[in-house]
């Protein structure tokens, strides 16, 4: 069963992040955007992609997360394990800023510079290589 719901993990890890990385640059191109037509054709790929994809997709992570702790409990007393769920609320952080942008976006199409996206951007692939770190160095860095 354990490595039914790792499977499943990886591949919603998989979705959730290629979903948040790909939100962030439609709201780059998003806040770049002049004419009314175009921001309304960003605002459905926007809901689209975070409800059809990146939010269940990060659901699903943390789910199978859950349950696989659940089903070795002694990984709660390893520190990786501690810095990688300390990494992982910041991705849930990153998911629903995304959420709380998309909807002010709607109203406020300017309301951040493309420049703060492009920043925003690259917070999901820092916090995704450092948890990936986590996951394959456990061993070398707390033996």
């Amino acid at each position: 069963m354990y490595l039914w719901i790792k499977t499943l993990h990886v591949v919603a890890v998989i979705s959730w992040m290629a979903g948040l990385l790909y939100i962030y640059r439609l709201f780059v191109y998003h806040a770049m955007e002049t004419e009314q037509v175009v921001r309304d054709r960003f605002q459905v790929m926007e809901r689209r992609l975070l409800n059809a994809i990146t939010t269940p997709a990060g659901v699903v992570s943390v789910a199978t997360g859950v349950a696989m702790i659940w089903l070795i409990p002694s990984w709660l007393s390893q520190p990786w394990l501690h810095l990688k769920i300390t990494l992982v609320l910041g991705l849930i952080v990153s998911n629903a800023f995304a959420v709380v942008a998309r909807k002010r976006l709607i109203t406020e199409p300017h309301a951040w510079p493309h420049t703060f996206f492009r920043v925003m951007n690259e917070v999901p692939t820092l916090l995704m290589i450092f948890i990936v770190a986590m996951v394959i160095l456990k061993p070398v860095l707390w033996g």
